[in-house]
């Protein structure tokens, strides 16, 4: 349910939450929420959210808001805590759907994966506006490091990629310039510069795998 997910990954387990809802009706709520500051922010932005218009655009009141939120920008910690979950278990089912049998065949997969998401999932430019840098929570809450370990940890138990810091790290690397140039290339998310992300596909093939035959 959605909002176990988001509860268990916020740090502390719900400190962005005033209140941690644990009846259906009060997760529905929550998931109301998100959707409407999803649906603002693929409007105007980031910059120019309020919890007044998620009230609106969720035809609650400004109390249920900051029931669950004490500002705009738990919000957005929240919604983009959600976007990081949906596309690492889709991570997962685009593997098994591709028929992925190369570490590479998964870095194709995982590309048109998260191109499809910035294409088709509201807010989903949340997962960078609300990096702990932006929102001010702590480093503990480094979901684009945590995202690069659980992709790495997959890539190494099903094609055998080797377990050391510097894959890691490129893990790290591959997460954080990822989702910067896919955003850009999705600015226009009905004509993607197809281009940009070709070009990625190459630099993240030829970066791993230099750094796979150094391990």
């Amino acid at each position: 349910m959605l909002v176990t997910e988001v509860s268990n990954a916020l740090p502390g387990g719900s400190s962005l939450l005033r209140n941690e809802p644990v009846q259906a009706r009060s997760s529905a709520r929550l998931a109301g929420l998100l959707d409407a500051a999803a649906a603002v922010i693929d409007e105007i932005g980031f910059e120019r959210l309020t919890t007044a218009m998620v009230a609106e655009r969720a035809g609650a009141s400004i109390g249920t808001v900051y029931r669950y939120f004490p500002d705009r920008i738990a919000v957005v910690e929240a919604l983009a805590i959600r976007c990081t979950q949906r596309l690492a278990s889709r991570f997962v089912d685009a593997l098994d759907a591709s028929g992925a049998t190369t570490w590479q065949d998964a870095c194709d997969a995982l590309i048109d994966m998260t191109s499809e998401m910035y294409r088709t999932e509201p807010g989903f430019r949340a997962i960078r506006f609300g990096d702990a840098a932006d929102s001010g929570v702590g480093d503990e809450e480094d979901r684009m490091g945590a995202l690069g370990g659980a992709v790495g940890t997959i890539m190494r138990e099903r094609f055998g990629l080797p377990d050391n810091d510097a894959v890691a790290r490129a893990w790290v690397v591959l997460a954080e310039s990822g989702h910067a140039v896919l955003a850009r290339a999705h600015q226009d998310r009905q004509h993607p510069d197809t281009g940009l992300i070709e070009a990625y596909r190459v630099m993240n093939k030829t970066y791993l795998e230099s750094v796979i035959a150094a391990s």
